[in-house]
């Protein structure tokens, strides 16, 4: 795989993070409430880390070729979204203090890696976007390595854009809680049509 194809995986991978969405909505309100930034973003990465082993093993092809499976994945992240978006509007994230009292922390990391494993974003990622980028002729790696490269450069985007959004939202926004709710619940109401959205797209295919 060349630097032109990595390149042109990481413009393409950089768009689709920068996105606001469940992650980004997630990160913020761990920010905002207090608690860590750094484990909610482990936590997210994680849930990455679980689909590039998927599709490194070659059960990314086997979900796209089985339109079932494939649908019900999309329909439990959909509806996953939907219950998460409607959380976030009913309790919006306001600055608070005290991180280390903190006595959730196992929580926020596997909050986390639910998200982004069950987020239909991520989906699209592994199964529509980064196959594109796989060289299966003369290639000097066979195609699982690749695909655990490019799956390993996609969590690196992830660490790095929600490490940052997490602590700009802390920093930014800590002070100014009329700020913060508006942010969380538009954050929430994105989550929350997204998730109707897909859920009726995929629901009207399959029907």
């Amino acid at each position: 795989m060349d630097s032109g194809t990595l390149i042109s995986f990481l413009a393409v991978d950089l768009l689709l993070v920068c996105v606001p969405g469940a992650d980004w909505a997630y990160v913020i309100g761990a920010g905002l409430r207090g608690r860590s930034v750094g484990l909610a973003v482990t936590g997210l990465v994680s849930g990455y880390a679980l689909h590039t082993a998927l599709a490194a093993a070659g059960l990314a092809v086997l979900v796209a070729g089985s339109p079932a499976l494939l649908t019900a994945l999309t329909v439990t992240g959909a509806a996953y979204l939907v219950w998460l978006g409607w959380s976030v509007l009913r309790r919006p994230g306001v600055p608070q203090a005290g991180e280390a009292v903190e006595r959730d922390r196992w929580r926020v990391f596997l909050r986390g890696a639910t998200i982004s494993g069950l987020n239909p974003k991520g989906l699209l990622l592994y199964l529509s976007v980064l196959p594109q980028f796989l060289v299966t002729h003369d290639a000097r790696l066979p195609v699982p390595a690749q695909t655990a490269g490019l799956g390993l450069l996609h969590m690196a985007c992830c660490a790095a854009v929600y490490a940052t959004v997490g602590v700009l939202a802390r920093r930014l926004l800590g002070a100014r809680p009329a700020a913060a709710r508006a942010v969380t619940r538009t954050s929430g109401a994105a989550m929350l049509g997204i998730g109707a959205f897909l859920l009726v797209q995929r629901l009207a295919l399959g029907g």
